[in-house]
């Protein structure tokens, strides 16, 4: 039987291996750390269950409504409160509705009567030719100004990717804007007419797709799936060098403080790039792996905080709230986290989600438990009118947390393409290549599977074929 090895035991690299075993293929995940999930991290504690990675799933694509139907998860599901739909800009140093309507983008304080002007004649802004790759800030200032940029994009790039708008790439970081200027010349015709397409496609746009979680946090996700793959999840275990061989490949893995080998067919890395870097490849050609080192990950840190609700003014329902660097505070964004989901609090009790350092403030990031406490208090005190301690309080630091697709990016995913034809039988997914939402990474595994199913059974007749033929 084909065994496929699995480096990686986040999100990707378990949905990978779910749906390779339900193929029948054989696979065998190695984890360097103790538990699944990568950043995925749910915590329940004093009457409260506070999330450190993602806090949702967005249902972008039919294959992760299927994923959660074929891991027997659909009873666990949690769609959000309705009336929790609200998001929140920062300006004037309070939180702004963002509009939801031309109506209400025609009304909102959020935008000046300049800037509303600006965003109404973009149809008619002609699209770029020259083949320039662009910057999220230059794409956005050209086509819908500075103000919108400042107030608007900022904030939704620091929410997203924790990330600079002025260093990631619009074709790598955000390909969907570049396509609809592209093919409709126009981001305001191509929402419109693109809708269509992807509903025929069954495709959900990111601003208006499903979001769900578990009863028990998004962690249910990934230990369900463990559970489901039993004995070939093998945590602590490191996969030192990977030799291709003329039957696959042979790796050499190190496993509490003892050295091991294994054999199989194909591999898939659904690690970090920064990983993928340390990890020897000896293949037939050679193939450069320690590029991927250069891949930036900006420092961010989660907190998570509860308060009795009679100590926030704010009535806090709705997603949440991101912030411009304009506005001056130190946190990027909050999400409204027990708006969102049942349970997630004490009755009486609300829970805050903030997230601090990315590429604006990587300093603050690493800054000890009790300051980041305190400065994520101080601004949620002004945002929100926040006074009183918190009855809960939680903090987790990422030192590498998000990788940044910036302006010349698709060099390094030439060269994972390259890597792939130089080494045939390894396989690259995860979210330093196919988008870094909770819900690419999930499409990233099931195509990656497909990918490595195609290819074992490829291998599987031809060495049927080769005995056939010395027969």
């Amino acid at each position: 039987m084909s065994s496929v090895a699995i480096i990686g035991a986040g999100i990707t690299g378990l949905t990978a291996a779910f749906y390779l075993q339900r193929k029948g293929i054989g696979v065998t995940v190695y984890e360097s750390s103790g538990r699944v999930g990568g950043v995925i991290q749910s915590l329940q504690r004093d009457g409260y269950l506070a999330e450190f990675g993602p806090n949702t799933i967005l249902e972008t694509s039919p294959k992760i409504g299927q994923l959660v139907l074929d891991a027997g998860l659909a009873p666990r599901r949690l769609d959000p409160d309705p009336k929790a739909e609200a998001r929140f800009v920062v300006r004037y140093h309070r939180p702004i509705e963002m509009p939801g309507s031309l109506w209400g983008f025609l009304t909102t304080g959020l935008f000046s009567a300049k800037a509303k002007l600006a965003v109404l004649r973009e149809p008619f802004v002609p699209r770029r030719r020259d083949g320039k790759e662009e910057s999220v800030a230059e794409f956005v200032v050209r086509r819908l100004g500075k103000e919108f940029l400042d107030h608007a994009i900022d904030a939704l790039v620091g929410g997203v990717y924790a990330g600079d708008p002025y260093k990631l790439s619009v074709p790598q970081a955000f390909p969907k804007l570049k396509q609809l200027e592209d093919r409709y010349g126009s981001l305001i015709k191509g929402q419109i007419l693109g809708g269509r397409e992807r509903r025929k496609r069954g495709e959900v746009a990111k601003d208006r797709a499903p979001k769900f979680s578990f009863d028990d946090g998004l962690q249910v996700l990934p230990e369900t799936l463990s559970t489901r793959l039993g004995e070939a999840v093998r945590l602590n275990t490191n996969v030192c060098r990977a030799t291709q061989t003329p039957a696959g490949w042979t790796l050499a893995l190190r496993e509490k403080d003892e050295e091991l080998r294994a054999e199989h067919e194909a591999i898939i890395y659904c690690g970090t790039a920064h990983k993928l870097a340390e990890l020897r490849v000896e293949a037939q050609s050679p193939v450069r792996l320690e590029t991927f080192s250069e891949i930036r990950y900006p420092p961010v840190a989660s907190v998570v905080l509860g308060f009795r609700r009679e100590d926030v003014a704010h009535p806090c329902q709705g997603f949440g709230m991101l912030i411009p660097r304009v506005e001056g505070f130190k946190i990027l964004g909050t999400i409204f986290s027990s708006a969102l989901f049942p349970h997630r609090a004490p009755a009486g009790h609300l829970t805050l989600t903030s997230y601090v350092g990315g590429e604006r403030f990587p300093e603050l990031a690493s800054l000890p438990p009790d300051q980041l406490f305190a400065l994520t208090c101080e601004d949620l005190r002004v945002l929100l009118g926040v006074r009183g301690k918190p009855t809960f309080q939680h903090s987790v630091f990422y030192p590498k947390a998000i990788p940044q697709y910036v302006v010349g990016y698709g060099r390094y995913r030439e060269l994972m393409n390259e890597t792939e034809i130089k080494a045939p039988g390894l396989f690259l997914a995860g979210h330093y290549r196919d988008g870094i939402s909770l819900s690419d990474s999930i499409v990233s595994g099931c195509n990656v599977a497909d990918r490595a199913a195609d290819f074992c059974r490829k291998s599987s007749a031809d060495r049927a074929a080769a005995v056939r033929g010395a027969g």
